[in-house]
């Protein structure tokens, strides 16, 4: 039978700021891509509602459509 032992080796300095910068990249582009993901689906509402529902929430039709068509990457 052949026994496996796991070895633990300490990561170099470099390699540690590494990974945390890989993570942190990865935790902005998945936080990115749920923003652009709630824009369109919040862009896509607005655009359904009616105009008294327009007229509760302060816009106009020409808001509304300026809005729902603003391109899901802008603010």
């Amino acid at each position: 039978m052949v026994a496996l032992h796991w070895h633990t080796t300490q990561a170099r300095p470099g390699q540690r700021s590494g990974v945390l910068a890989l993570t942190d990249a990865w935790d902005h582009t998945v936080a990115t891509l749920r923003e652009w993901r709630r824009r369109t689906r919040e862009r896509g509402e607005l655009a359904q509602l009616d105009d008294r529902m327009l007229k509760d929430i302060g816009l106009t039709r020409a808001d509304a459509e300026f809005l729902s068509n603003k391109p899901f990457w802008r603010e």
